[in-house]
């Protein structure tokens, strides 16, 4: 069992800010996280090598320090209280057996995930997450010469194009469901956060510079259709375009509705959780801190606010868990960044047609092949699990759960426990942890 004062849950902005500020205590702390390096989605691919000067101050300052180990390749299996310390056990790449890890503190930062909406040929090859795609794309996927169409909602569609064209990738529009009206009041906005005007215009100037790319609000997908050359991989995608239907080829469509906040891990612990912007969070106070003693959240954890509040959140959940003073300067940056995140949820806010974009035999669950017509029986999440094992599959419902969240309105159960699937003998070993 390995024991420190602090156990990070992720290794993203919110968790390496988090660590930094905890590391001026002289505080032992573990950083766990399921990907093969630090950074998060925000800074995938290493936050050594991001062009954010604040990743690599972050992750140098982390690196050196013999206070500090990371775990990557680590996924959290089991988590409890056992007396005053928290056991987390989790299963590592390239080790058999599964590790426990034991901590008084722990700091949950584990992020968000995409929103995806089910539409009618959304299952062909060639179909994916906006930034899905992107992921992929930085991880070598190639995407160089190919057509693809962005779909959805957020300034997200605005990073993950200019990503791809700088990927070689001929992005031939992107689709913002948000109207005109909504994008104008939050365009004025910016001008509480002069910051994100600059960074605004560095992303259009980007995705503009091929002068392919077109931009168009009050649009959105109706549907992925089949190549006529291959029926299993995608050809056009039929989209409304400010009330008028259109017809784009390409060779891929990559579609994101936002984002949701990975709650599972915090919900399984026992956290409170709270209702807002459409999503369940984790409720936390003014320190960050959760109504569980000794557990903290940071980051998307707390409501989908982007890299600056996840920075500001990680550095006072940070100082918190280590007893130090709180700098006002970090309150202060959480105060702007909870207004700017307010304010885009606002703007792109979903319209209520993409509820209505499934076609009977759409699948909706993936995982087990369960498709509109057969939820649209049913009374609720649990009802649907029951009679048709939707959110039953590999991935447990994170990403049907969602999405029949907005279709239908219906709470999905969270925190089980194991958080994912494992071996028998990390199983075993969170059985003995209890024992013990």
């Amino acid at each position: 069992m390995r024991m420190s004062d602090i156990i990070i849950i992720g290794a993203g902005p919110a968790g390496l800010a988090a660590a930094a500020a905890a590391l001026k205590a002289g505080v032992k702390i573990d950083i766990i996280d399921d990907n093969s390096q630090s950074g998060g989605q925000i800074w995938r691919g290493g936050a050594d090598h991001q062009a954010d000067p604040r990743a690599r101050a972050l992750w140098q300052t982390l690196s050196q320090s013999e206070q500090v180990r990371f775990h990557f390749g680590a996924k959290v299996v089991h988590a409890k209280k056992q007396g005053d310390e928290y056991q987390i056990v989790v299963e590592k790449q390239g080790v058999e057996q599964a590790q426990t890890f034991s901590a008084p503190k722990i700091i949950l930062c584990t992020g968000a995930r995409e929103l995806l909406l089910p539409f009618p040929g959304w299952t062909l090859n060639g179909v994916t997450g906006a930034g899905g795609l992107q992921a992929l794309s930085k991880a070598a996927y190639p995407v160089a010469g190919k057509y693809i169409v962005l779909a959805g909602s957020g300034p997200l569609l605005f990073a993950v194009a200019a990503s791809l064209i700088e990927r070689g990738a001929h992005v031939t529009h992107v689709l913002e469901q948000a109207k005109f009206g909504q994008l104008s009041r939050f365009a004025f906005g910016l001008l509480a956060t002069p910051s994100k005007i600059f960074q605004a215009f560095q992303l259009t100037r980007t995705m503009h510079k091929t002068l392919q790319t077109r931009y168009h609000a009050d649009s959105f997908v109706l549907a992925a259709q089949a190549s006529s050359a291959d029926s299993n991989a995608i050809g056009s995608v039929r989209v409304s375009v400010q009330g008028e239907v259109q017809e784009i080829p390409c060779d891929m469509l990559a579609c994101g509705y936002g984002l949701v906040p990975n709650i599972e891990l915090a919900a399984a612990l026992g956290c409170a959780l709270t209702e807002e912007k459409g999503y369940s969070q984790v409720s936390v106070d003014e320190s960050q801190a959760t109504n569980l003693a000794g557990v903290y959240c940071a980051g998307e954890g707390t409501g989908i606010g982007g890299v600056d509040l996840a920075l500001a959140e990680g550095a006072i959940a940070g100082y918190a868990a280590s007893k130090q003073n709180i700098a006002s300067k970090y309150t202060s940056q959480r105060h702007t960044w909870r207004g700017f995140a307010k304010r885009l949820h606002q703007a792109f806010r979903l319209r209520s047609e993409l509820r209505h974009l499934c076609q009977a035999d759409t699948i909706v669950c993936r995982c087990e092949d369960v498709r509109y017509e057969q939820l649209e029986q049913r009374n609720d999440w649990r009802d649907a699990k029951l009679h048709t094992r939707c959110g039953m599959g590999a991935c447990q419902g994170r990403i049907c759960g969602s999405a029949n969240r907005f279709l239908f309105s219906w709470e999905k159960d969270s925190g089980r426990l194991p958080m994912t699937s494992a071996k028998i003998a990390s199983l075993m070993t969170a059985c003995e942890s209890d024992r013990n």
